[in-house]
């Protein structure tokens, strides 16, 4: 039986005196799309620095494809995009990606390069330019471009839309369609209820700590009694 791409079990995280994580219970089957959603400040980024070992647990423990987080090898088969992504700003774009291909012993292919960067509207030429030239949804697609160049199994992305253009965001949803039709597994945070619907198959809502909700988008209107995902989500915290 194939292991879950995320198991988290009794996940416990605290800062000073201050609970963030709950005892949280969460499993993310392999090539499923998944979506958390929370207010700001509900544990989502939190959960996600503990996933990539970045932070240590108060208690519980998490699992990626069957071993454990703490295990460096456990995290090779997935790409990381931070919410607050700020790539060396002395860098230029391709000094970039070539950096972070370099860090995983993979080949920097220009034609590849340039057709996932137009996937994302990112012209090819802004690579010869500095990144601290860049606009936040240029910065955005770069780090996206390094993730998807990276040719993992399991991408965990937070807040991905962050800082894109209606156009920018169309095109990254259809990307993400594409990677669900090879057997990619997507973990991600929003705050976009309207992203989270769209594009995932099961969703988390996270708040003070604990999971609220688990289930998809529609299941989640249905046993809430409401029309819409957003009135579903207020009844769900309320």
């Amino acid at each position: 039986m194939q292991s879950p791409a995320l198991r988290f079990q009794h996940v416990t995280k605290r800062y000073g005196a201050t609970q963030v994580l709950r005892g949280l219970d969460l499993e993310i089957g392999s090539g499923e799309f998944f979506g958390l959603v929370g207010m700001n400040g509900a544990g989502k980024t939190t959960l996600i620095k503990c996933l990539l070992d970045f932070c240590a647990l108060d208690g519980g423990s998490i699992e990626i494809f069957g071993l454990s987080h703490r295990l460096t090898e456990a995290r090779k088969p997935l790409a990381f995009l931070p919410e607050r992504f700020m790539p060396p700003y002395y860098l230029t774009g391709q000094d970039f990606l070539k950096y972070m291909l370099k860090l995983q012993s993979l080949p920097y292919d220009p034609l590849y390069t340039a057709a996932t960067l137009g996937a994302l509207d990112l012209d090819f030429s802004a690579l010869a330019r500095p990144v601290r030239s860049y606009s936040k949804g240029m910065t955005q697609k770069l780090g996206l471009a390094a993730c998807f160049l990276a040719n993992k199994a399991l991408y965990v992305l937070d807040e991905p839309m962050s800082g894109l253009d209606p156009k920018a965001r169309a095109l990254l949803k259809a990307h993400l369609q594409k990677l669900r039709t090879t057997g990619r597994t997507l973990f991600f945070s929003s705050h976009a209820l309207a992203d989270v619907e769209e594009i995932c198959g099961r969703m988390a809502i996270l708040h003070d700590g604990k999971i609220r909700f688990i289930g998809s988008p529609a299941d989640c209107c249905r046993q809430y009694g409401t029309h819409t995902l957003e009135q579903a989500y207020l009844e769900c915290i309320g």
